[in-house]
């Protein structure tokens, strides 16, 4: 196993130096399935850092253009260290424009009362019996609306503004900022503020 591959593959991905050499020994020191191993890895890792204590973090405001419109956003990691990284800087400066760019009411599903999902259901309810759809496949199609619906309304569910390939959402990218950082990080709160809004 070559050293220039194990250097290729950390300027690639941002690994470490043991996990490019085991990555490349998993793969046959093919690099495009050794990235693949080490992203599922790093997500995984992701996963199960998920449930530790995230206490320290950053409370970040951004204001955009002229003034009218300002975001405030809490987000916490695990220690006071990678708050200062660039890394984690970069990823709360980027939660604070989405939050004012698509304007959502929630951080994650499970924080909408069960009220509104109700609301919304009977809303699509009557409006399928309006189409004239049959009522056996409601449920399936109110499913599939209820999840649209997460995706507006929800932070976490909302793809991300700048992923141009329309997939990843808010999740992935704080998912994504854990395996490469290394810290459980929680998007803790935030308020978005528009100018003349009740």
């Amino acid at each position: 196993m070559s050293t220039e591959l194990i250097t290729k593959l950390r300027e690639m991905t941002g690994a470490g130096i043991m996990d490019c050499r085991n990555a490349l020994k998993e793969s046959n020191n093919d690099v495009e399935k050794s990235c693949k191993w080490l992203k599922e890895k790093g997500m995984a890792s992701a996963v199960k850092k998920a449930g530790r204590s995230a206490k320290q973090g950053l409370v970040h405001s951004y204001i955009h253009g002229n003034g009218t419109l300002g975001v405030l956003v809490e987000v916490n990691c695990e220690t006071d260290f990678v708050t200062k990284t660039e890394d984690f800087q970069s990823l709360v400066k980027e939660i604070a424009m989405q939050i004012a760019a698509v304007s959502p009411t929630y951080i994650s599903r499970e924080q909408v009362p069960e009220s509104i999902l109700n609301a919304e259901k009977e809303i699509f309810k009557a409006q399928l019996k309006e189409e004239g759809k049959p009522e056996k496949v409601w449920d399936k199609i109110i499913e599939g609306k209820i999840e649209k619906f997460y995706s507006q309304i929800c932070l976490y569910d909302q793809i991300y503004m700048r992923d141009t390939s329309g997939k990843e959402t808010i999740k992935d990218l704080v998912t994504k900022a854990i395996a490469k950082i290394g810290e459980n990080i929680v998007i803790k709160r935030f308020a978005r503020f528009k100018l003349g809004e009740e």
